[in-house]
C-alpha cells in the first residue's frame, strides 16, 4: 500500500460523494441487509468495508466507491465508517481538484437521465444522491451473471445507460420493497449477453458469429 494510503474514521454524514445517483433498489437492500445484523456483525461489517477516498479542499473527504452503502448507513443513522486516502488534493483550488479526480476516474457528474453535468451539481452529502433505478437494474443484472464485475471504474453505469432507451422508467418501479420485476431482470439479462452489448466491459455473451464446427 502507497504510503498516502491509511486508515481515518470519519462521521459517514461528512462523507462528499463524487456521483450524483444511486440506484435506490440496490440502498434499500443494503438497509435490509444491516437491519439484519446483530451488533457484532454490524461492527465486523464497518471494520471491513472501508470507503476509498480522497482528501479534498477544506480537508474533506470524497468517497470514489460504495454510494450505494454510504447512503444507506446515514438513513440508518450509523456515525462513523473507515476512509481508505488514497491521495491528499486538499491544497488544490475545487476547479483543478475535480478535474484531477476526472483524470483519475474519481468522478461521474452524470444524472439520473443520464446526462452530463457541471461538477458543481454533485450532492455534497450522500442523502442527497437521487434515484436512477437503471442503475438498479444494471446491478441487478450483473448479480444474476448477465455480465461480469470489471475492476474499471463506473461500469453498472455505463451499462445502465444501454438499458435506458430498452426499458420504460414506469416499468422499473421497485414492488413493495421487494426489487425489482423478476421478469424485467431476467429480459434484461438476455440483452445484456447479446451482441449488441458486446462493447461493454464484462460482456459475457455470444458475439452471433459463432460456427458450429462439422
Amino acid at each position: 500500500m502507497p504510503a498516502q494510503q491509511h486508515l481515518v474514521q470519519v462521521p459517514v454524514t461528512e462523507l462528499r460523494p463524487t456521483q450524483m445517483t444511486v440506484g435506490a433498489a440496490e440502498v434499500a437492500l443494503k438497509r435490509s441487509q444491516w437491519a439484519q445484523l446483530k451488533s457484532k456483525a454490524r461492527d465486523k461489517l464497518l471494520l471491513s468495508h472501508w470507503f476509498p477516498a480522497v482528501k479534498g479542499p477544506r480537508n474533506q473527504f470524497f468517497i470514489v466507491d460504495h454510494h450505494h452503502l454510504g447512503q444507506a448507513l446515514v438513513h440508518e443513522e450509523v456515525k462513523t465508517v473507515w476512509v481508505m486516502q488514497l491521495a491528499d488534493y486538499s491544497t488544490l483550488e475545487l476547479d483543478m481538484f475535480w478535474r484531477l479526480m476526472e483524470f483519475h476516474h474519481w468522478a461521474h457528474p452524470y444524472n439520473e437521465k443520464g446526462l452530463r453535468c457541471e461538477f458543481s451539481a454533485i450532492p455534497k452529502i450522500l442523502s442527497k444522491l437521487k434515484d436512477d433505478p437503471y442503475r438498479s437494474l444494471a446491478g441487478e443484472v450483473r448479480k444474476a451473471g448477465g455480465y461480469a464485475k470489471d475492476s474499471s471504474p463506473y461500469t453498472e453505469f455505463l451499462w445502465a445507460d444501454f438499458f435506458r432507451p430498452l426499458f420504460r422508467k414506469s416499468d422499473l418501479s421497485a414492488k413493495g420493497g421487494q426489487g425489482l420485476p423478476q421478469s424485467l431482470v431476467v429480459e434484461a439479462v438476455a440483452l445484456a449477453r447479446g451482441p449488441k452489448a458486446q462493447f461493454l466491459p464484462g460482456w459475457s455473451g455470444v458475439s452471433g458469429t459463432f460456427h458450429q464446427s462439422t
